[in-house]
């Protein structure tokens, strides 16, 4: 691909109720994605809400359920199209006229997304969870041409994508805590199986000051190792998909590459209610 795939977003999510709602509260967020691919300049834009809402089951046992819905919307620009009705014989020529005609190369919708959570955490040291969601569960309809034929294959609906999860956090010691986690996702006739897990080593002794080191395989396609940097509520994550199909012949980077920094904060008021984080930590 000569012009790869750039993502960017920006997303956000806090508790509230937390005090209103017994063993239980209500978890809000917000996501704004943008992605631009291909010499069409292919460019999605996408602004999602989200709400959860966790129950507690006794003093391990945690259930969820979520939602998000939004806008979506997808544009391309035609002017760098050719098309096979171009070609003069040796090279594409954008000015010979074509029948390919694009009704409407800017198209919004409204999707949605659906998914149920289950965490078990006995000890301090433990902490295990797993879920299963449902991608574009309104089949919405996404297409630059007004009419579409599904008997030739020209269904302009978003089939539904299913994705199952599981993964865990293992406190060793006061030094180190391992996070094996695998997903499976598929849609239509394709579908993705991913497994792996990361380490965190405390570097300060008090966990403000951590290393953490990962590998990840999706399956027939990559090998993705991982680092990152803790610095008290700052994170810093950086991997790389390095293609091992086929498709590195088509990949002039061989592979991509992704950064993420989050920042992660909890509310004093808890007072050692262990919801305020249930996962094995360094901090005490």
């Amino acid at each position: 691909m000569s012009v790869p795939y750039k993502t960017m977003s920006i997303w956000g999510d806090a508790q509230v109720f937390r005090d209103r709602i017994e063993s239980g509260w209500l978890g809000l967020g917000g996501l704004i994605l943008r992605d631009v691919a291909g010499s069409g300049g292919l460019t999605s834009t996408k602004i999602f809400g989200s709400a959860a809402y966790h129950q507690m089951l006794g003093v391990a046992h945690l259930l969820s359920f979520g939602m998000n819905v939004g806008w979506a919307n997808k544009r391309i620009n035609t002017s760098n199209l050719k098309f096979p009705d171009q070609f003069d014989g040796k090279f594409f020529d954008s000015n010979l006229p074509t029948s390919v005609v694009l009704d409407q190369p800017n198209i919004n919708y409204f999707d949605m997304q659906v998914g149920v959570n289950y965490a078990y955490f006995p000890t301090d040291k433990l902490y295990v969870n797993g879920g299963f969601s449902v991608w574009h569960l309104n089949s919405p309809r996404e297409s630059f041409f007004k009419n579409d034929d599904p008997a030739a294959g020209a269904d302009g609906r978003i089939a539904k994508r299913y994705n199952a999860f599981g993964n865990a956090s293992i406190k060793l010691n006061d030094q180190v805590i391992i996070n094996p986690m695998a997903y499976y996702s598929f849609t239509a006739k394709t579908s993705e199986l991913v497994g792996g897990g990361n380490v965190q080593y405390n570097l300060s002794g008090d966990g403000e000051s951590q290393l953490i080191g990962g590998l990840y395989y999706r399956s027939g396609d990559a090998v993705i190792p991982m680092v990152g940097y803790v610095w008290k509520s700052l994170k810093l994550m950086f991997t790389y998909d390095a293609t091992t199909s086929s498709l590195d012949q088509y990949n002039h980077s061989r592979g991509a590459f992704e950064f993420a920094l989050m920042q992660n904060g909890f509310y004093n008021e808890y007072n050692g209610d262990r919801r305020q984080s249930m996962c094995p930590s360094f901090k005490y």
